[in-house]
């Protein structure tokens, strides 16, 4: 069960609906076309305004609601929402909406028209950003869990491909099917971690320190803010992370729950040094420039990382989708400012669960 929305957009010649009596006109054919799969629509509300064009609101038996907006600009926006019971038929299938919107484009010389896939809402989540911020739809079929820490919302919601997926404040993290994202981040196959002392920032969902502990390491330290991410992930999500997250200390590695800087403030004041420290944190802001909250906290992760590591030490993080060409260049930008100097390469990966390629970074002294 769940609420349907389907959208209609167009572009109209904007002299055809600069006047009320245009707007009104192009209202009465996409009143008439629409008639043709809800014939007892009628209207319920309508309003002109001089700046803003015409708007509408139809009916049809107070169930399945139409909204319909004309700028004087010449842009046609129609909303068709209604609620879909389980086992029920749909009101307007996909085909039936392409030939509306054909007809209505057709009717009025449209310039441009769409009608856009039907979203369904309000019985669980599928809609979540890219990178960039585009809309991706999942095949979510279950909500298997949902709480909020004092820290962020955790859902792990099971889609249907990608098997169970870590959403943090309505951002995919990681899925059953993304073994190539932690991968890439600890370059397998091109990184040797037999005997070496690690670090990770963040990892709560424990793929990372599942997949390192298998190459040997000396010992590694995992610094995560979120205990109920880890008992969450433990749970539900222990075919990326195995058992790594029953047990907060072993001889192969510990996991501190905690703010993340101050025990790298701590580590350092004691001297401690690490071959790998990983950045598995925040993703880099999609912003016009490197200011705010994110990017003081990434300048922090920068300048308390390198302060860390050995003379021949890296740091490995992600970055963002290739897609993001802007941030991730304000991202290099501030590599480039570190001192002492640092230099970097890059890797990509196409992530399952992220629907995009995705960039990783492997940052030493120069």
């Amino acid at each position: 069960m769940a609420l349907q929305t389907i959208l209609f957009d167009f572009t109209l010649d904007a002299e055809k609906t600069g006047t009320s009596a245009q707007r009104q006109e192009v209202a009465r054919i996409v009143r008439s076309e629409l008639e043709h799969v809800f014939s007892q629509l009628e209207l319920a509300y309508s309003m002109e305004s001089a700046d803003n064009g015409y708007f509408a609101v139809l009916h049809e038996n107070k169930e399945t609601i139409v909204t319909c907006r004309i700028f004087q600009q010449g842009l046609l926006t129609i909303n068709v929402e209604y609620y879909l019971a389980d086992g029920k038929e749909p009101l307007m299938s996909f085909d039936t909406g392409k030939r509306v919107e054909n007809a209505i484009a057709k009717k009025l010389n449209a310039l441009w028209g769409q009608k856009l896939p039907t979203l369904k809402r309000g019985d669980v989540a599928r809609y979540f950003p890219s990178s960039d911020e585009r809309i991706i739809e999942y095949d979510i079929d279950t909500l298997v869990y949902e709480a909020r820490s004092p820290f962020q919302k955790i859902q792990i919601m099971h889609s249907k491909t990608l098997g169970n997926m870590l959403i943090l404040d309505e951002l995919q993290n990681i899925a059953e099917s993304d073994l190539i994202y932690t991968e890439t981040l600890m370059g397998r196959g091109i990184e040797n971690y037999e005997g070496k002392e690690i670090c990770i920032l963040g990892g709560g969902d424990g793929a990372l320190l599942y997949e390192l502990l298998k190459e040997k390491p000396k010992h590694v330290v995992m610094l995560e803010i979120d205990e109920l991410v880890m008992q969450a992930c433990n749970k539900y999500l222990n075919s990326i992370c195995g058992d790594v997250l029953e047990k907060r200390k072993t001889d192969q590695y510990e996991i501190i729950v905690g703010d993340c800087v101050e025990y790298m403030k701590k580590f350092i004041a004691e001297g401690r040094k690490f071959d790998y420290v990983f950045g598995d944190l925040t993703d880099i802001p999609i912003s016009g420039a490197p200011i705010g909250e994110c990017w003081d906290f990434i300048r922090t992760i920068f300048e308390h990382s390198f302060k860390l590591l050995q003379p021949d030490g890296k740091f490995l993080t992600h970055g963002n989708g290739t897609s993001c060409l802007e941030s991730l260049q304000l991202f290099e930008d501030q590599l480039r400012l570190l001192k002492p100097k640092v230099k970097f390469t890059t890797t990509k990966a196409f992530v399952p669960s992220f629907m995009e390629e995705w960039l990783f970074y492997q940052v030493t002294f120069a």
